[in-house]
């Protein structure tokens, strides 16, 4: 067994072997196998550079394609061995280094347009053997009539000798005479196509102006006239043609006979169509894929005459799962037999699914009255997937989301729908997934609303766009401002102020909540700071800043040592500092995630467990976690906004409240809008509260004026 080749030009070299062996028996050439080889290796050159190109440049395939022709491989079998013989060698023996998938794809690109250059080729050769033969059909007109004309040796080296069909027929459409070529096409003796009449030979795929124009020609309207035509041979099958048919006429000028020039374009054709299909449908599957998809809903997009279209966009839930744990291998089985499945849910006139990638599948359906056919579509996709689908002797359940758009034609263009489907998609999979939705444009736009929110968070910080707000946090024993919460606003160029709730979680969701926290506690500290110096002192006593954490702030590891650097620069003492945190992110908690915390604390900087009694934690936890301040949540005390309070609510209240000064933990009260509420919380023990009842979250001169009003009495 010979080695593999180890350079470029080996690997190289052994391409252009193994093309020149498949080629070379089905090539009309006097050079020797060894000397074709040679001739070949350029083209291998060429199509390697192309497959290997920083940007890919399909007219190397085309003059590939062109060069085959020149060297006489002029046989449709000639093509079909070597797209084969591409398709098979060309990534494997020039294509190291390469990702394979994209060498894959260039591979079948470079075999589309080499199939595109040898067809131009050969049929600018059969063009110009056409004109020769039309030429000397000219020079010979006479031929049939006058057997003893002078130019009837050369007519009949060029009739016979002939690559092309050639047939003569009088003006009645009679065969008079065919060529050995035009015989072998239709696999038809001489005289079984001489008995033939020209209109004999219709077929139910001929164009319509087919007829039109061969009578135009025999009643010598018409010099000449060209089109793609089809033939029944005898057995059945189906000979496609370029045919050309001409007008011959006497030395007087009149019409006598017509020549008929035909190319067998049969092969050509299949090939086409094969590259077609390739080109529009899913490798995996074989359902129509996306770009062939695009083009049917955009087509039935611009329908008129009040046509509705329905779409619905699948997802299979869960898909990941099944290739992490049973491989890809099995994975692909389950999209063919999903593929299977959906495609006999759209058996109906206007109804296809395609597949757009993935486990993402469309099924689309047209018509009047798509708003109830839709929702059946959709049903019908649900129902198919209850079974379970048998997998390396496994069997999986699949379950999948769905996202219907429905309307009518010609009001949204194919982007906008399927931008439509897929968020509506994504809505029935965030409500629990096995279920449909239909499109809501409120919801659309909601969505649409936050993905350019998230993909302008990234340069918002830079720009400086956000900006801190500041709560007041008022000692319900003598109304001291004590201090403040700080509150992140964004200023978005479009949107106007956003709060907290509108882009915090997508700041969550792309981890860009680290920089935007730590920024937020930088701003607080100094903003402490600054109170500090203009109080002048302990005149108004120390105002200390609330800052809340994320979770994501939790798990950096970055946290403790940002935030000792910011105390250190800003020379603010830790105990100025307090930092919130949610008491769903502490809720079962280990040691790992507590002890950035623990070390906070023992710093002097103070712990808040905020949203305290919305997580359903165990109050003994209360032990564990280093919080030196219980923020109660407001749905908590709403009900002593009136008077006379719930009482349960007020039992509740005052049992946390105990709890949490029997474990030296201070509380403090969010939500306070009224002084009887205020009261209420005051008496019951409550330390400090915020609310609209004492001021709204506004700029820090506003709290500075607050400290001075309650410092002067």
């Amino acid at each position: 067994m010979s080695a593999e080749p180890d350079g470029p030009e080996d690997r190289l070299r052994r391409f252009a072997t193994i093309w020149s062996r498949a080629v070379f028996p089905v090539t009309s050439t006097s050079a020797t196998r060894p000397e074709f080889e040679e001739r070949l290796l350029p083209l291998a050159r060429l199509l390697s550079e192309a497959l290997r190109a920083r940007s890919f440049d399909a007219d190397a395939g085309r003059t590939a394609g062109a060069a085959l022709v020149e060297a006489h491989c002029t046989d449709p079998e000639a093509l079909s061995r070597t797209l084969d013989c591409v398709d098979a060698y060309l990534v494997l023996y020039c294509g190291e280094g390469g990702d394979r998938e994209d060498l894959r794809a260039r591979s079948a690109r470079l075999q589309h347009a080499m199939a595109a250059g040898f067809a131009q080729a050969l049929r600018e050769r059969t063009l110009a053997e056409q004109e020769a033969v039309a030429r000397a059909a000219l020079e010979a007109q006479g031929v049939v009539a006058q057997a003893l004309h002078a130019t009837e040796a050369r007519f009949r080296a060029v009739f016979e000798g002939a690559a092309i069909g050639i047939g003569i027929a009088d003006l009645e459409g009679n065969v008079l005479q065919v060529n050995g070529a035009l015989r072998r096409m239709f696999g038809l003796s001489e005289h079984a196509l001489r008995g033939r009449k020209v209109k004999e030979w219709v077929h139910p795929d001929d164009a319509p102006q087919t007829w039109r124009l061969y009578d135009e020609l025999v009643r010598g309207e018409r010099e000449h006239y060209h089109l793609e035509k089809a033939f029944y041979r005898p057995d059945g099958t189906v000979l496609w043609t370029n045919l050309t048919v001409s007008l011959l006429r006497d030395a007087d000028g009149d019409p006598q006979y017509q020549l008929a020039l035909m190319e067998d374009t049969t092969e050509r054709r299949l090939l086409n169509l094969r590259l077609r299909y390739e080109a529009t449908h899913d490798a995996l599957t074989g359902l129509p894929n996306r770009a062939f998809f695009f083009e049917r809903l955009e087509k039935a997009l611009g329908a008129g005459g009040g046509q509705r279209f329905g779409l619905c966009y699948l997802d299979l839930d869960g898909f990941k799962t099944v290739n992490d744990s049973l491989g890809h291998a099995a994975g692909d089985r389950l999209l063919v037999e999903v593929a299977d499945r959906l495609q006999a849910c759209a058996t109906a006139s206007g109804e296809m699914v395609a597949r757009l990638g993935g486990d993402e599948f469309v099924a689309l359906t047209t018509g009047p009255d798509t708003e109830r056919t839709v929702d059946e579509l959709a049903a019908r996709i649900m129902n198919a997937l209850l079974a379970p689908i048998s997998v390396d002797g496994r069997e999986l359940t699949v379950r999948g989301s769905i996202g219907i758009v429905e309307g009518p034609a010609g009001e949204r263009s194919a982007a906008e729908v399927l931008r439509s489907a897929d968020i509506t998609m994504y809505r029935a999979k965030s409500a629990g997934g096995n279920r449909f939705e239909l499109a809501d444009p409120e919801a659309d736009a909601r969505a649409i609303t936050r993905h350019g929110l998230t993909t302008a968070l990234p340069t918002a910080l830079d720009r400086g766009e956000f900006f801190i707000e500041y709560q007041p946090l008022v000692h319900l024993g003598d109304g001291s401002v004590r201090g403040a919460e700080a509150l992140v606003r964004w200023l978005h160029p479009q949107h106007g102020v956003l709060s907290p709730d509108r882009f915090i979680p997508l700041a969550e969701h792309t981890g860009l909540i680290v920089p935007l926290g730590r920024w937020v506690l930088e701003q607080s500290v100094r903003q402490a700071r600054e109170w500090r110096d203009r109080h002048g002192g302990e005149a108004l006593g120390p105002l200390r800043i609330n800052v809340n954490l994320s979770p994501c702030q939790l798990t950096h590891p970055g946290l403790v040592q940002d935030t000792v650097d910011i105390l250190e620069r800003t020379g603010v003492a830790p105990d100025a500092l307090c930092l919130e945190v949610t008491e769903s992110a502490l809720i079962g908690a280990d040691d790992d995630l507590l002890k950035p915390l623990r070390r906070l604390a023992e710093m002097g900087v103070d712990i808040a467990l905020d949203d305290f009694g919305t997580g359903y934690s165990n109050l003994a936890n209360l032990r564990r976690l280093p919080v030196s301040v219980l923020k109660l949540d407001r749905s908590f005390t709403q009900s002593m906004q009136q008077f006379p309070a719930d009482p349960v609510d007020l039992k509740i209240v005052e049992g946390i409240v105990s709890l949490a000064h029997s474990l030296d933990l201070a509380v403090t009260v969010e939500g306070v809008e009224t002084g009887a509420q205020a009261e209420q919380l005051r008496v019951l023990g409550c330390d400090t509260a915020q609310g609209w009842y004492y001021a709204r979250p506004g700029p820090p001169e506003r709290l500075h004026e607050l400290a001075l009003v309650d410092a002067t009495g």
